[in-house]
């Protein structure tokens, strides 16, 4: 694969999709190329935490025992997992 040029949805401006991006999106499964240049994509993740820190939470894993941390509340009808046993489980 080739680095690709991108046109960024928001602003209009030319970006490349490296090589290196397109083997990560390959390896996540990810259908559809970045439609925001990095500079669009960082300022939008920063609008929708206004700026601010994500509140984390302190739980402690279903599978292993282990403390983690998680940027949501957990509820008690459903397990939590570290990152570790988290990556580790297998998807539908």
């Amino acid at each position: 694969m080739a680095d690709r040029q991108l046109v960024c949805k928001e602003c209009g401006v030319t970006f490349v999709f490296t090589q290196r991006e397109q083997d990560f999106y390959k390896e996540k499964n990810f259908e559809n190329d970045p439609q925001r240049c990095p500079t669009c994509r960082t300022a939008r993740k920063q609008s929708r935490r206004d700026g601010q820190p994500r509140e984390m939470h302190t739980v402690t894993c279903s599978s292993c025992g282990k403390e983690a941390q998680v940027p949501f509340k957990p509820t008690e009808d459903k397990p939590v997992y570290c990152s570790e046993c988290f990556q580790a489980k297998p998807r539908n």
